[in-house]
């Protein structure tokens, strides 16, 4: 599932997510969302998320179990 829509992005759920300074590369980034930090409901580009670790990048990819 891609992270471009609010609803489907939380708190507490695994995800892969592109740091700013990855996105030429596409190198990702897997954490834990903390806060989410995109306020629309919809982002084409993906939610921007801030991780437990304190990353802040667009959501990518939702990691499921």
């Amino acid at each position: 599932m891609n992270g471009q829509n609010r609803d489907d992005v939380y708190p507490g759920l695994e995800v892969d997510i592109i740091l700013k300074k990855d996105q030429r590369s596409g190198k990702r980034t897997r954490g834990i969302v903390k806060d989410l930090l995109t306020s629309s409901r919809f982002h084409s580009r993906g939610i921007k998320v801030r991780l437990e670790d304190g990353q802040i990048g667009r959501v990518i990819e939702i990691i499921e179990d």
